[in-house]
């Protein structure tokens, strides 16, 4: 292993003190366990800071919107006679790609069948609870998670191609920093950076474990959905994963791509044929304009004189968080393959393809789901109530036929993103910490696959699903601060370049 750089070595030795701390029975450190540890903190921040989150995004959301109708629209993300290395439809592609994942395969009927009959405000299992749970959705995978990964992805975007800098996230912050970006302070942004990549692929790395265990469960009861199940499956996939990514990107994260696009498509258009094709068409329009029309209020809307209502923490709050906690992630897959768009078609892309997709994707899978309860008395519910939110999917797929040949597809689905998701965050932790290497060693790689795979493990041995929606809480907020000094950084960087022009 050639030099390694502060980010890593001091990255490195706090996640496996993390996973020792984790690994310490709690009968040992009762009070300060991990689990007890996390559960305080991510009450404190839930009940102090979800305006903060709220904001924050909406704001990030606003300032890409801005970038869209004002004269910084033409920079070009490139040198000026830098063209494109992407055609439209092969970007196109690849974003859809980025705006899939294990997390739309987990929550795609899964989410509105909870807002259906769990609804924010309203009675349950209504007409109108069902067209709230269809856009709820729509505005949790919409433009607001998009907009996270745009900001980060642009700033990459345009300091890496148009300004020559590392594609390290210190660097991001130098109009805002200045000189101090390259010392303590930049390091800390970098080691913030690469804390929100772990916890955030780690939270869809033990989602993913979840619903293969459930999965696996569902369509053979003698395969125990329990933690030891989970355990396995993580240990194989982290294998394969590793394979891949000792590949490189144009092999193994690329072929697995492709076929993940595939298997989502044929698996979308399968329940949009044979399920009640008609009433998804007509919910996804109504679904889509009423989430337009009330977007503004949606973005702010908290409970103030509700205390009790923990529907806003649960879902839209642990949403923003886990998106900023995937954003360095995401940007840097996305600000890879954007060289040489202009920052106004940039945006649009970035904002319009996967916005577009997740709401046909809720609609055909959430909306078949509503369907089936609301006009065929056919509950979907009862197995998510008794097995877990991992088995919506496969609950669904009792209503069509060929159950058990697209139960199995679904599975493979689920592992193959398993191991895309895993395979590019090795990429780009290793890129984040040996100062922007395109090409970051093999054994960096492998040492942060190790650690995603040990972290999502031990998240779920602590609490499951909740543990592992606490962490992505936690890690998200000091990044949320490291998120909104890159738009002052990007304004800034822009008014300049405009005004030397």
């Amino acid at each position: 292993m050639k030099k390694l750089t502060p980010v890593f070595t001091i990255s490195v030795t706090l996640a496996v003190l993390f996973i020792i701390w984790g690994l310490i029975p709690e009968t040992v450190l009762q009070n300060a366990s991990l689990r007890a540890v996390t559960q305080v903190v991510n009450d404190v921040i839930l009940d102090q800071f979800g305006w903060f989150y709220m904001i924050s995004t909406t704001i990030f959301l606003g300032f890409v919107l801005f970038l869209i109708f004002s004269k910084y629209g033409s920079i070009r993300l490139g040198q000026d006679d830098e063209k494109p290395e992407y055609s439209y439809l092969s970007w196109f592609a690849m974003l859809f790609s980025a705006g899939m994942g294990i997390g739309l395969v987990f929550w795609g009927a899964g989410e509105p069948m909870f807002h259906y009959y769990y609804p924010p405000t309203g009675e349950a299992a209504t007409a109108q609870a069902a067209e709230d749970a269809i856009r709820y959705s729509f505005f949790h995978w919409g433009l607001h998670p998009w907009a996270v990964y745009a900001v980060i992805a642009l700033a990459l975007a345009y300091f890496q191609f148009r300004k020559r800098k590392p594609g390290v996230i210190s660097t991001l912050v130098e109009p805002v920093l200045g000189d101090r970006a390259q010392g303590g302070i930049g390091k800390l942004v970098d080691i913030l950076a690469v804390f929100a990549t772990i916890f955030g692929v780690a939270t869809s790395l033990g989602i993913g474990a979840a619903q293969i265990s459930g999965g696996l469960n569902y369509v053979n009861g003698g395969i125990p959905n329990t933690f030891s199940t989970q355990l396995i499956i993580i240990a194989v996939v982290t294998v394969l994963f590793l394979l891949s990514a000792q590949t490189g990107l144009n092999r193994g994260i690329k072929y697995l791509s492709n076929v993940n696009i595939i298997l989502a498509l044929l698996l979308m258009l399968f329940v949009f044929i044979l399920g009640p094709t008609n009433y998804i068409l007509q919910l996804f329009s109504t679904a889509f304009g009423k989430y337009l029309q009330t977007l503004p209020d949606m973005s702010l809307r908290l409970a103030p004189f509700d205390p009790d209502n923990s529907w806003y923490k649960d879902w839209p709050i642990f949403y923003w968080a886990w998106w900023i906690s995937w954003s360095p992630f995401v940007g840097s897959f996305i600000a890879r393959v954007s060289k040489g768009r202009t920052v106004r078609e940039f945006i649009i892309g970035v904002l319009g393809v996967p916005t577009i997709f997740g709401a046909i994707w809720f609609s055909v899978f959430g909306g078949s789901a509503i369907y089936f309860d609301f006009f065929e008395n056919s509950s979907i519910l009862g197995p998510i109530e008794s097995i877990g939110e991992e088995v919506a999917l496969f609950a669904l797929f009792e209503n069509f036929p060929l159950t058990m040949l697209i139960s199995i597809l679904a599975i493979f689905l689920i592992s193959t993103f398993f191991i895309t998701s895993a395979d590019s965050a090795t990429f780009v932790l290793g890129m984040l910490t040996t100062n922007g290497s395109l090409n970051p060693p093999n054994s960096v790689k492998f040492v942060w696959g190790l650690i995603i795979s040990a972290t999502a493990a031990i998240l779920l041995s602590i609490g499951g699903l909740a543990a592992l929606q606490r962490a992505s809480i936690i890690a998200a907020l000091p990044f949320t601060v490291v998120l909104l000094l890159i738009v002052i950084s990007l304004v800034k960087a822009f008014a300049k370049e405009m005004k030397n022009d």
